[in-house]
């Protein structure tokens, strides 16, 4: 059943994925879908990660693995890729300060603000052999798949495997 969408803060009805907290006032973790059930949004905490890369909206979310080294933490995301795992964790929805909370976009169509790597339309996207906040075309099996592009001369995605 759709998420009907509520106001978060100071938002209104239609941008709620847009809120941010200092606090986990959503339950680390928790996913809510648009009224019409088209897109996913999980709830999440923000690193900056060892390079200090901070989220811009449109661009892609990374799992946190410090030093590439995945300690079991599916909820803390950056946008640091040598901070990463390189797994894909979804779409960042709004600027989330470092060590704040806030929604990313983890199922639908998205559009990327920052261009593919690499690919063409129908390739399957990864993190891997991008750069922050992007994602690159692979064929290689051992690369986790989060997109696959759909236009990708427009940034257009379509998230996979995120929830």
């Amino acid at each position: 059943m759709p998420f009907e969408p509520v106001a978060f803060g100071n938002n209104t009805d239609n941008e709620w994925w847009e809120y941010t907290s200092t606090t986990d006032e959503n339950g680390v973790g928790a996913v809510r879908w648009n009224a019409a059930g088209t897109k996913a949004y999980r709830w999440v905490k923000f690193d900056n990660g060892a390079g200090n890369v901070a989220a811009v909206v449109g661009n892609f979310a990374y799992i946190l693995a410090v030093s590439g080294a995945s300690a079991g933490e599916t909820t803390t995301v950056t946008m640091d890729l040598s901070d990463s795992a390189e797994v894909g964790a979804g779409v960042f929805q709004s600027v989330i300060a470092d060590g704040s909370y806030g929604w990313i976009q983890v199922a639908g169509f998205a559009t990327l603000t920052t261009a593919l790597t690499a690919g063409a339309d129908g390739d399957p996207l990864t993190p891997t052999g991008s750069s922050d906040g992007t994602l690159d075309v692979t064929a290689d099996a051992t690369s986790p798949i989060c997109a696959i592009a759909i236009d990708a001369s427009a940034k257009l995605v379509k998230l996979v495997g995120l929830i």
